[in-house]
């Protein structure tokens, strides 16, 4: 008469590759890195992650996992912090871009009218590629195949232009 053997029990987790004193040390290295109470069990399951796909690539387990997963740990709190500078920056940006002050009505006119009175004072041909460029928005290439002229022309006429225009602005205090 055969015996049958049943497996073993395993414990719940017993495939976690990080035992509770483990993820204890996780947690305090990610504290003292400065990463919040919330983000902590995050930071657990990235060390648990970077253990897990380490073992999947067939590397063999670091000799002591618990120093191992404070190291990553570790490196995962300078990741917060970077990530967190990074989107205060890009806040900042934001809030400076939002508090860029538009033009009143009046200022408006007064640089429209600067503008105009500018090409006016340009030549036909500087004139006809910066209305086209900016006004009607073609590109150099589709002003260049409309004028039969090169690109390049169009692009010289459009430097010069441009430059004389900003020149004229500043002239007149517009700008």
């Amino acid at each position: 008469m055969a015996v049958l053997r049943r497996k073993p029990r395993r414990a719940p987790g017993a495939d976690d590759p990080l035992d509770a004193a483990q993820e204890r040390r996780v947690r305090a290295v990610l504290a003292l890195g400065g990463v919040p109470q919330a983000d902590l069990p995050d930071g657990v399951q990235q060390v648990r992650l970077r253990l897990l796909e380490r073992a999947a690539k067939g590397d063999e387990a670091p000799r002591d996992v618990s120093a191992w997963a404070a190291v990553v740990a570790s490196n995962l709190a300078m990741d917060w912090h970077r990530a967190k500078r990074r989107q205060e920056r890009i806040g900042e940006r934001l809030a400076s871009l939002r508090q860029v002050e538009q033009p009143s009505d009046e200022e408006s006119s007064v640089l429209a009218l600067a503008v105009a009175q500018g090409l006016d004072e340009l030549p036909d041909a500087q004139r006809q590629v910066v209305v086209l460029r900016f006004y009607a928005d073609l590109p150099v290439r589709e002003i260049a195949d409309e004028l039969g002229i090169p690109e390049g022309t169009v692009k010289s006429r459009l430097h010069t232009a441009v430059r004389a225009l900003r020149a004229r602005l500043h002239e007149d205090e517009v700008v």
